[in-house]
């Protein structure tokens, strides 16, 4: 049996099926604020008691009169609670979960909207600007953009399919940074330096600065930067696998804390004011994440406790990664009168480059197939992989100024997308660490295939949104987008073993896709609505990369997937005192697309539907001055409502993965005054992740009379549910603040990402004990900062 188990990491091997080789792998914490005109610092403080404003539907609203479920998390939050990826304010937002298995390749999932593939259900914006692939052949999945949260004036969360603003590969939601505005007429910075010790690991630090000055009376700028050294916490085991006959595979020697990284990066922005009716906004971002392996570690696979009790991996290479990110956006508003017309111009550029090693997912193979062909020695595979993105993308809209009766906004946008996977299969002899030399063979035996894949993608799309006010405490907004894309792929394979048949071919798709919201909004009372939503969105289908000689049960081309949402909510915003919402939504699937291995060529294709339906809300209660107290979670019940083909592995009823059924944090946080210029704080957050499933699965039993293959589901395996306890505390005097902080105090060992790297009845599985791997949360972490400002 070949069992077919696909990680983020092998995802990324597999993702545009061009290897046969594949076939062994397998609101919390809201801002109180009115956003703040650009001459005032848009940091997330309440002390004015505002209204929350937030430009979740592409023009300032007070929250409360946004008719969906938006979550925002504000800059002094982050700060205080030291979250400066998606990891460590996960907690902050109800229903949103996190496959990760290393910093910067991580899959968001909103509302349950999963099935594994390799196209993204989450967009993610920074201000303006799109981030990430719309398509499926660039594993946009897994590398949603984690920017560093230094400086940011607060993240906006939107649930459910947000396709008539923000377009494709929003059918879960939109994840948005919205970076602090450079201040007219003010000069003032900020540093910031801290040290972080992991239990049982290494130690980490960071600095970090900000300087804000005037250009002028019409100009500002505005520049971040920050560098993180994080510390490491995985070993290596030094231990040998074992072969399925029984033979060693020699690993690398033991070491210490192998999965240590860095991250650094900045951002400069700048802005010109010359009147009140013209603003240009320049910003360029640039960031970098490297990390010297993955974040596995080999646990049991029953209860998935760590192998030995220890955090080790058994490795046969080492596996760096390595991505960066580069944005470019210029935002021009001018105030026409009878509207504000809006141009945003973006260009965007990440690559990655990793190394996988590939030995646990194809060494016995490889080994079995070509161990009689060299002389006595072990063939250890590996892959190196460059992955490269660019993406430009303009945007013009014209809205209409804020009003009592009628509001509307039209606009246009079109991306323009490129596309690049070079892949690299090469082998060594694990025993010398040499490559091996066929026997009449000129070349040594170390490149055993290679493939790239250059894609393109286009899309124009016109959308429309209109909000009538049918009376003071009634209204209905309803949107629509009409979208058109092109994508082609061509792809070039070779072997001189044939392993994988040589190719060199272009695929093409096109389609047309329509997208709708309505939503009707009541004014229970000036600090209470409720509010219905009925929305659909879409995610682009494309071509698949599959050669021309493939056997025609593998789809040429995929088709887009759509997703129904309906919402009802309740919003209660009671100034700095109280706010709180609840929403519950069925989300209907339809035509989910999915990545799997079809006579071992990987290939996108469309299933059948699925359905979440969930409760969601959050509320924050400040009793008396200088106490705040929070509480959010969600209850998600997401399935499958068809079969899935038989090679993906799912069935009617099976839970998309990585979803908890029941998620929530509560949060509490006091402050005081000890003197007329310092000020103490403590606060802890208490959160929990409930049970999930892995992805779906399958076995290769045989083939028929005609040769097609047999497959099999293998049931998901569990994950147990975890939760943690983060502390912190700290004194603002003056112009200083001195903070200290634990983050997962009881060490607990949650799951966030599997590694199923086993058939063991081939002796795929070659790591000690029979183990498999799992991303487990990093340990107790205490940490001290130290900042100031000026």
């Amino acid at each position: 049996m070949i069992r077919l188990g696909f990680t983020s990491r092998i995802a990324l091997f597999g993702s545009a099926a061009v290897l046969a080789l594949t076939m062994g792998s397998a609101a919390n914490a809201q801002v109180q604020e009115e956003q703040a005109p650009p001459q005032q610092d848009q940091s997330a403080t309440d002390e004015d008691n505002a209204e929350i404003v937030i430009t979740a539907q592409k023009r300032e609203e007070k929250i409360l009169d946004i008719p969906q479920s938006v979550t925002v998390v504000g800059g002094d939050t982050l700060e205080r609670q030291h979250a400066v990826t998606f990891q460590d304010y996960l907690s902050q937002v109800p229903g949103l979960s996190l496959e990760q298995s290393e910093p910067g390749v991580g899959r968001l999932v909103l509302r349950g909207v999963n099935t594994g593939g390799v196209s993204s259900t989450v967009a993610v914006y920074v201000d303006e600007t799109p981030f990430g692939s719309s398509t499926g052949l660039v594993n946009g999945a897994i590398l949603a953009g984690d920017f560093d949260t230094f400086d940011i004036a607060r993240i906006e969360v939107l649930r459910g399919p947000q396709g008539t603003l923000y377009g494709a590969s929003s059918l879960g939601g939109v994840l948005k940074f919205v970076t602090n505005t450079p201040q007219l007429g003010q000069f003032s910075g900020k540093a910031r330096a801290g040290l972080e010790f992991v239990d049982g690991g290494g130690t980490g630090y960071n600095v970090s600065g900000i300087v804000n000055m005037p250009l002028g009376d019409v100009a500002a700028f505005r520049g971040s930067g920050f560098y993180r050294k994080n510390a490491g916490w995985i070993d290596a085991s030094g231990k040998d696998g074992t072969l399925f006959d029984g033979s060693p595979a020699p690993s690398l020697d033991a070491g210490k804390n192998i999965n240590e990284g860095q991250a650094w990066g900045g951002r400069g922005s700048l802005l010109f004011k010359p009147t009140d009716r013209l603003s240009v906004r320049l910003t360029a971002i640039a960031q970098h994440i490297e990390s010297d392996a993955p974040s596995f570690a080999e646990v049991d696979q029953d209860d998935y406790d760590p192998i030995d009790g220890k955090l080790q991996q058994t490795i046969f290479f080492r596996e760096p990664n390595e991505l960066k990110y580069r944005l470019y956006n210029g935002v021009i508003e001018y105030d026409l009168g009878f509207a504000s017309l809006l141009s945003s111009t973006s260009f965007g550029k990440s690559d990655q480059t990793f190394r996988l090693d590939a030995t646990p997912i194809l060494g016995s193979v490889l080994n079995f197939l070509l161990g009689g062909l060299v002389a006595p020695g072990i063939i250890g595979p590996f892959q190196d992989q460059q992955t490269d993105h660019q993406k430009f993308t303009q945007e013009v809209r014209l809205a209409s100024p804020s009003s009592d009766t009628f509001e509307w906004m039209v606009g246009a946008y079109y991306t323009k997308e490129k596309g690049k996977i070079d892949q690299f299969i090469g082998s060594i002899d694990l025993t010398t660490r040499e490559p091996f030399v066929i026997p009449g063979l000129t070349e040594a035996l170390g490149e055993l295939a290679t493939a790239r894949i250059d894609s393109r993608y286009k899309e124009v799309a016109g959308f429309g949104n209109v909000t009538w006010h049918a009376t003071d405490r009634f209204d209905i907004t309803a949107g629509a987008s009409v979208a058109k894309n092109k994508q082609s792929a061509h792809q070039v394979t070779a072997s001189d073993l044939g392993l994988v048949g040589a190719s060199n071919f272009v695929t093409r798709s096109d389609e047309s896709v329509f997208t709708y919201s309505v939503s009707p909004r009541f004014d229970i009372s000036d600090t209470t609505a409720v509010y219905a939503r009925i929305a659909r969105g879409y995610r682009p289908g494309g071509p698949n990369v599959v050669p021309p000689t493939a056997p025609a049960e593998v789809p040429r081309s995929f088709d887009s997937d759509s997703l129904t949402s309906y919402e009802v909510g309740l919003k209660t915003d009671i100034g700095r005192r109280l706010s709180f919402d609840l929403s519950a939504y069925h989300l209907s699937w339809k035509d989910i697309q999915l990545f799997t291995s079809i006579e071992n060529v990987g290939a996108n294709i469309n299933g059948g539907s699925a359905s979440s339906n969930g409760i969601e809300g959050s509320l924050t209660f400040r009793p008396v001055p200088g106490v705040q107290l929070a509480l959010n979670g969600a209850w998600i019940d997401a399935q499958l409502t068809d079969d899935t083909p038989p090679a993906a592995g799912g069935l009617d009823g099976d839970r998309l993965p990585f979803v908890p059924r029941l998620s929530f944090s509560t949060t509490a946080d006091y402050e005081w005054k000890l003197s007329s210029s310092t000020t103490a704080f403590v606060g802890g957050t208490l959160a929990y992740v409930g049970k999930q499933r892995d992805n779906f699965g399958s076995d290769l039993v045989g083939f028929d009379s005609e040769g097609l293959a047999i497959f099999e589901p293998v049931p998901q395996r569990h994950i147990s549910d975890y939760a943690t306890i983060d502390l912190r505390a700290g004194l603002e005097f003056n112009r200083f603040t001195l903070e200290a902080y634990v983050k997962n105090l009881t060490n607990t060992e949650g799951v966030s990402s599997l590694a199923l790297l086993e058939d063991q009845s081939l002796g795929n599985n070659i790591l000690p004990g029979e183990a498999i791997r799992a991303a487990l949360t990093r340990p107790r972490t205490i940490g001290v900062s130290l900042s100031a400002g000026f």
